[in-house]
């Protein structure tokens, strides 16, 4: 599953005007540092600060204002030093504290970003935009409980759609969906335009197993934002949750017209494919997938998946060989190479690799069939029937195993034994013995029957959606 994309997005900054100017120029400049806006006010605030005409907290207003501007462009250095500035000119202006701690959650350094909301809170305790952004500081540190104390704090003092909308992710991230989407329906309440909010109550019902009311509002927030590719994303996992493949197929299609290098896109859509068992467009989009990110895990463990899927083992088994360098501990991969390798008769290789998925989970029920399937394709049969009755203490009916076990017993010459564990698969799954024949074990009996058309050993994985988004 799916990578989380979290950004800061920060309150429109009332620009401060200032009471006093000395000149018509002065005036001009001052107007248009405090009111305008890009490259102009930018200048306009240069001239005001170099005039040498202001002092205190006149000229810090033109530094924090300047700072606003900087920080628009993404000049964040520059906006932090003029916000710097600011200060050392007027410690005493709450704004600007909440300014600069924008600024520093904007690179990341949401310690400082919070030293700065703190700082704006000890002047103006009641500063409902600075208990916001705290909020949302410790929230993209993890601290989820301190972020909802803030917007609690906040909303009692100024309730609004954007901070609703901030609480009901935390909720989300806590998984306390119910109260989430309370919010939310609070947010959409106030602000029935908020594409976000209803991009998030998607996400939020998703969480809780709700499909369809997913769908419906990342329907919404489409409606009101047709650019918004991860809402097209989403609606397209949940679409294939319902298992409306080709509606999938058609959102992520979007996602990627409005953005060519959403490597979870390509990802997804290539889920979507194999599911089809279309196996030649789900390699072409797991190939950009991976073009788009040379360590995307699950990219080449899907791929190895449609690899197998046109009994291309060969490469299938390359594809999980990079999934267990990138994540040693992974054993789905180690169980998925001893298969594969098991497939083309490569035993010997197989062999470590199962038991390299059993050392690092014991009770891996896919993994002990495989290596009970290995060690009976070995002539092991002792130790295939040992790895096969531990795989159905956990699972009594697993089909594989029971056959498996029953062609083991036959070839000891338990035919009695042997032919009941086969019978016992067959009446969970009429053509097991074809399955069995497919992977290259001949049928005890007389009764051979054509292979399936198609078979692989890990089940589909799961699509990546995107995460919620705040204001």
């Amino acid at each position: 599953m799916p990578r989380r994309v979290r950004r800061i997005i920060g309150f429109a900054l009332a620009l401060l005007t200032a009471a006093v100017v000395a000149s018509s120029a002065l005036a001009d400049d001052w107007e248009a540092c405090a009111k305008g806006s890009g490259d102009a006010a930018i200048a306009a605030c240069t001239r005001a600060i170099e005039s040498g005409a202001y002092s205190g907290r006149t000229l810090a207003l033109a530094y924090s204002n300047r700072g606003v501007e900087w920080k628009a462009k993404g000049e964040l250095a520059r906006a932090i030093a003029d916000y710097d500035a600011a200060i050392r000119a007027d410690p005493g202006e709450a704004a600007v504290y909440n300014n600069r701690g924008i600024a520093h959650a904007a690179k990341a350094d949401y310690d400082r970003a919070i030293a700065d909301y703190d700082a704006a809170l000890k002047l103006d305790p009641q500063y409902a935009a600075a208990l916001n952004n705290r909020g949302l500081a410790h929230f993209n540190k993890g601290q989820l409980q301190r972020a909802i104390a803030d917007y609690d704090a906040a909303i009692a003092i100024a309730p609004d759609a954007v901070r609703l909308n901030n609480r009901g992710n935390a909720y989300a991230g806590s998984k306390q969906y119910d109260r989430a989407i309370a919010d939310f329906d609070q947010a959409v309440a106030r602000d029935p335009n908020y594409a976000v909010a209803f991009y998030n109550r998607g996400i939020a019902y998703y969480a809780k197993d709700d499909a369809d009311r997913a769908v419906q509002n990342y329907d919404r927030a489409i409606a009101l934002d047709p650019n918004h590719a991860n809402a097209y994303l989403n609606r397209g996992v949940a679409q294939e949750k319902n298992g409306a493949l080709d509606r999938a197929i058609a959102d992520y299609d979007q996602a990627l017209t409005l953005d060519p290098q959403d490597a979870a896109a390509f990802y997804n859509r290539g889920n979507a494919h194999l599911k089809k068992r279309d196996h030649d467009r789900a390699l072409a989009d797991y190939d950009q997938a991976i073009r788009l990110n040379t360590n995307n895990v699950a990219a080449y463990f899907s791929r190895a998946i449609a690899f197998e899927g046109k009994q291309r083992y060969d490469e299938a088994i390359a594809d999980y060989g990079r999934v267990t360098r990138l994540q040693p501990h992974n054993a789905a991969a180690w169980n998925a190479r001893c298969w594969a390798s098991a497939m083309i008769g490569h035993l010997q290789e197989a062999l470590p690799d199962c038991n390299e998925a059993l050392r690092l989970k014991p009770d891996y029920i896919h993994a002990l069939d495989s290596r009970g399937f290995v060690q009976l394709r070995m002539g092991r049969y002792d130790a295939a029937i040992a790895d096969y009755d531990a795989a159905l203490k956990i699972e009594p009916n697993k089909v594989a195993s029971l056959y498996g076990r029953g062609m083991a017993k036959r070839r000891k010459g338990d035919y009695a034994a042997g032919n009941a564990d086969i019978a016992a698969a067959r009446a969970v799954k009429p053509d097991v013995t074809a399955e069995f024949l497919h992977y290259g074990l001949q049928p005890p009996l007389i009764d051979l029957v054509p292979p399936p058309a198609d078979s692989t050993q890990e089940p589909d994985q799961a699509p990546l959606a995107r995460s919620r988004r705040k204001n």
